[in-house]
């Protein structure tokens, strides 16, 4: 390495210190010594690296050398106001806004709000079967969907991009699903207050029964790929420590909480949507590092599969039992098939509240422009998403609007973390310990 002053290279009479030029040679060399020279740490602003966090994510790294010494997370650049605009809509309504919030598991952001919502009501137990069963799938299989974003999207930063195309390729098979059930691909607002927008069709699972044996394939295909993969091992074990100490200091749930031992699991803990009733194991690792995560992910994608074909074969009992709450006060239309356009409500619907019956009609009318009433007062609800604890705190003053809808988001919470996980490992660490986190900004920002 050759030092030379800025004059020298350059000779326009400034001289504004050494600059450093490396021509090869050991690099732990060339770094010790630009450190006896004692230069100022500099100070990088890093990102869009995470495709999650396009541009509304900023890393500010202090570095020396390669090394970070201080790392800090700016967020706030998303701010959509979700939880502001559910003040302005019903509490059906609630359920278009809060699905775009984590949008890689907007079936999660649904029915945590909706689980509080039924709570503030009282109807908990009047859920029906077959709903909470719709429930449990359809969570599953998105549980399934996000871990293999995060897989996916931390692989090619680490430039396996196969990884990435195998990802997207899998999630594809249960976005056709979530397709045929509710409509959309995403941002569903098919999870609604007393069950669900409407039933499953039997060829729906048909198709899904038919899609999981490559389903599967897929998950080994990723298992294979990189488990034993030196490169992968090598970028990822021992990167992005957090011990179980720093995970409760801050508060950080899901696969980062597991990977220290812990089996914190919401499902097993606090029971929902009758997940007592589901046989599944809490997949945990002691390595409480970033390969810990990767595993710990790969290893739920096939509990999940084991509770979504439990719910598949459930559901399967059931056909033709009811999705909604019975109270027609509350109850949204559910018995419903998709319309020829692929959403709506279906002509039997529309013949009925149109023709055959003016109390229905009434009833709809009521119920959409204006909404239920819901008692005053205030719940909690969490659950477990694929990130770790989902919560939500509603309150209602007795109106047909949320007084105050809050979301304890797991990605808010755990991208806390993104600066002890990177502070004293080097620049290309902090990628690996971000994606490890696996953060949506649209869950952080909300």
């Amino acid at each position: 390495m050759a030092t030379q002053t800025h004059e020298d290279l350059y000779g326009d009479g400034e001289d504004l210190g050494p600059v450093f030029t490396a021509s090869g040679g050991d690099w732990d060399q060339i770094a010790a010594d630009a450190a006896t020279l004692g230069e100022e740490r500099i100070v990088v602003n890093m990102g869009p690296q995470h495709p999650s966090t396009h541009g509304v994510l900023r890393l500010i790294l202090e570095l020396d050398g390669e090394t970070v010494r201080e790392a800090r997370a700016g967020i706030g650049y998303l701010h959509t106001g979700i939880e502001k605009n559910m003040e302005f809509r019903t509490w059906t309504q609630g359920t278009t806004f809060c699905t775009r919030m984590d949008y890689l598991t907007p079936i999660f952001n649904e029915a945590a709000y909706c689980l509080a919502v039924e709570k503030l009501l009282g109807i908990t137990d009047q859920i029906p079967q077959r709903a909470n069963d719709i429930r449990v799938l359809m969570m599953e299989l998105n549980r399934i969907g996000s871990h293999l974003i995060c897989m996916g999207t931390g692989g090619m930063e680490l430039g396996a991009t196969t990884v990435m195309t195998i990802g997207f390729r899998e999630r594809e098979r249960i976005l056709r699903f979530f397709e045929a059930v509710t409509g959309l691909r995403m941002n569903h607002a098919y999870v609604r207050p007393g069950g669900v927008a409407q039933d499953v069709p039997n060829e729906a699972l048909d198709a899904l029964e038919a899609e999981l044996p490559d389903l599967r394939r897929g998950i080994r295909d990723l298992e294979n790929l990189l488990l034993e993969n030196p490169v992968f091992k090598g970028r990822t074990v021992d990167v992005g420590h957090l011990d179980l100490t720093g995970c409760m200091a801050l508060g950080v749930t899901g696969p980062v909480l597991r990977s220290t031992g812990l089996p914190m699991d919401l499902r097993k803990v606090t029971p929902y949507c009758g997940y007592e009733t589901y046989d599944f194991n809490v997949v945990t690792r002691e390595s409480a590092d970033a390969y810990g995560r990767a595993c710990i992910r790969i290893e739920e994608m096939w509990e999940s599969l084991k509770i979504a074909e439990q719910a598949i074969a459930r559901l399967r009992e059931s056909v033709g039992e009811p999705v909604m709450v019975a109270d027609k006060k509350i109850a949204w239309p559910a018995q419903l098939s998709v319309g020829s356009d692929g959403q709506g409500n279906s002509l039997d619907h529309i013949r009925n509240i149109m023709g055959e019956s003016m109390e229905s009609l009434i009833h709809h009318f009521k119920l959409v422009t204006e909404g239920f009433r819901v008692p005053p007062g205030q719940a909690y609800v969490g659950i477990e998403s694929p990130k770790g604890e989902l919560g939500v705190h509603a309150v209602s003053d007795g109106g047909t609007r949320p007084f105050r809808a809050h979301f304890r988001d797991p990605s808010f919470h755990n991208l806390q973390a993104a600066s002890v996980m990177a502070e004293g490992g080097l620049v290309a660490d902090v990628i690996v310990a971000v994606a490890s986190i696996d953060p949506v900004m649209g869950g952080v920002d909300r």
